[in-house]
C-alpha cells in the first residue's frame, strides 16, 4: 500500500489555449478512497491517467509513496486501472481475464489460479469463472474487471468512471460493493466520477474539479456544509442549491426582490468594495420553508412540477410576480427556478402558488466579485 501526491502536476495538450489540469496539488492518504468529481471536461479522467502513466506531465511530479513516478513507464508503477468499458477479452473465460496480467509477468499457473479463486470469493464470482464474458450481466462484468485489478495486489487501484455502463438499481449495488470491497483490502484508491450523488456516498473524501482547477478538498459531510465557493455549492447535493446575488441593505440584510434574509456580522464585516454591497447567497432544498403569504420576506413561487419520492417530495417551481427575484435567482432546474422540498403527505398541485423563506441560519453566503465562501 502506498499513498499518491501530485506536486503541481500539469497537463497541457497540444494546441490546447489552457492546461486541461493545471498544477494540481493533492496528497492521498495510505489506504484511503479518494473520489475526484467535476463536471466533463473538468480535468479529473486526465489526473488519473497521469497517474496512471497513460498522459505525460508537462510540469510537476506524481509521487506514489516516496518513488516520484513521473516519468516511470505504466507497468512499472504498480497500479491496477479499471475502466469504464469493462476492456475484458472475449474469446477468454472470467477466470482467465482475471489471470492474464499475471500470466504476462510470468507468475507460476499454481499462484494465478490460487489468487483468482481468492478473488472469485471476494466478488460473489467463483460459479462464474468457467463462463466467458458474454454470459455475464453488466454487473457481473465489472465485478470481473475489479478481479482482474484485485489478483495483481497494486499498490494504487484506479478506477475511471466504472458504473457509468449500468442501469441506476445496479449502479446504487456495485458502488456499495466497490465501497465496502475497497474498504476490506485496505488499498488506497482514486475513483473518478461524473456523479455527484456516487462521489458523497463512496469516498473517504471528494476533491472537486473545475476547467483543470482544484476547487476543494474534503469529506463529504465538509463539501455538503461549507462548500469552499459558489461553484462547489451548486455541483454538490441533490436537487442542486437554489442560488442568487442579493444587496445588502443598511439594516443588516440581504435582500432581492421579496425575500429578506438576516446576515451576521462576521459576514457582512467580510464584505469588500469590489462586492458592490452585494453577496452571492445560496440555500439549499431542505434549508426552505413553506409558510403563509404574510409572513415577511416569503417568496411568491408558482408550482411547475412536484416529485414525490415516498420520504421526501420536491417542489419545482418558478419564481412568481416577482420579477427582480426571478432575474437574479437560479437553481438546477434554472433561471429564475426554485427547488424545495416540502412534506411529503401535503403535496401542492401543479399550477399552485405557495410562499417559501429560507430558514434563518441555512444559507450559504458567498462573495460576489470572487465567489469564495464568506464567513459566518
Amino acid at each position: 500500500m502506498a499513498s499518491v501526491t501530485f506536486d503541481h502536476a500539469t497537463r497541457m495538450y497540444p494546441g490546447g489555449e489552457r492546461p486541461a489540469v493545471d498544477a494540481l496539488n493533492l496528497d492521498v492518504a495510505d489506504g484511503e478512497f479518494l473520489v475526484l468529481v467535476g463536471p466533463s471536461g473538468c480535468g479529473k479522467s486526465t489526473s488519473l491517467r497521469m497517474l496512471a502513466g497513460l498522459e505525460d506531465i508537462n510540469g510537476g511530479r506524481i509521487l506514489i509513496g516516496d518513488r516520484d513516478v513521473t516519468h516511470v513507464p505504466p507497468k512499472d508503477r504498480d497500479i491496477a486501472m479499471v475502466f469504464q468499458n469493462y476492456a475484458l477479452y472475449p474469446h477468454m473465460s472470467v477466470a482467465d481475464n482475471m489471470g492474464f496480467a499475471l500470466k504476462i509477468a510470468g507468475v507460476p499457473k499454481a499462484e494465478i489460479q490460487k489468487r483468482v479463486e481468492e478473488a472469485g470469493k471476494i466478488l460473489d464470482l467463483t460459479q462464474y469463472l468457467q463462463r466467458k464474458p458474454k454470459a455475464l450481466s453488466g454487473g457481473q462484468r465489472q465485478r470481473v474487471a475489479m478481479g482482474r485489478a484485485i489478483v495483481r495486489s497494486p499498490q494504487v487501484f484506479l478506477m475511471d468512471e466504472p458504473l457509468s455502463n449500468l442501469d441506476a438499481k445496479l449502479r446504487v449495488q456495485t458502488r456499495t460493493q466497490i465501497a465496502s470491497l475497497q474498504r476490506r483490502l485496505g488499498v488506497t484508491t482514486v475513483y473518478v466520477t461524473h456523479d455527484q450523488t456516487e462521489a458523497l456516498t463512496m469516498g473517504d473524501r471528494i476533491c472537486v474539479l473545475k476547467d483543470g482547477l482544484l476547487q476543494q478538498v474534503g469529506t463529504p459531510r465538509e463539501m455538503y456544509d461549507t462548500p469552499a465557493n459558489v461553484f462547489v455549492a451548486g455541483f454538490i447535493g441533490s436537487p442542486a442549491m437554489n442560488i442568487g446575488t442579493f444587496e445588502v441593505t443598511g439594516d443588516g440584510f440581504a435582500k432581492l426582490g421579496h425575500a429578506r434574509v438576516p446576515l451576521s456580522r462576521e459576514t457582512i464585516a467580510a464584505i469588500k468594495p469590489e462586492d458592490n454591497k452585494h453577496v452571492t447567497l445560496g440555500f439549499r432544498p431542505e434549508a426552505s420553508n413553506i409558510v403563509a403569504s404574510e409572513v415577511d420576506g416569503a417568496i411568491p413561487v408558482k408550482v411547475d412540477l412536484v416529485e414525490e419520492l415516498g420520504s421526501d417530495s420536491f417542489i419545482y417551481g418558478s419564481i412568481d410576480a416577482d420579477a427582480e427575484l426571478a432575474s437574479h435567482l437560479s437553481s438546477g432546474a434554472g433561471d429564475a427556478q426554485i427547488i424545495v422540498r416540502g412534506d411529503p403527505r401535503v403535496v401542492p398541485m401543479k399550477g399552485d402558488k405557495i410562499w417559501v423563506t429560507i430558514a434563518e441560519g441555512q444559507q450559504h453566503t458567498f462573495s460576489a466579485s470572487s465567489g469564495l465562501r464568506l464567513p459566518g
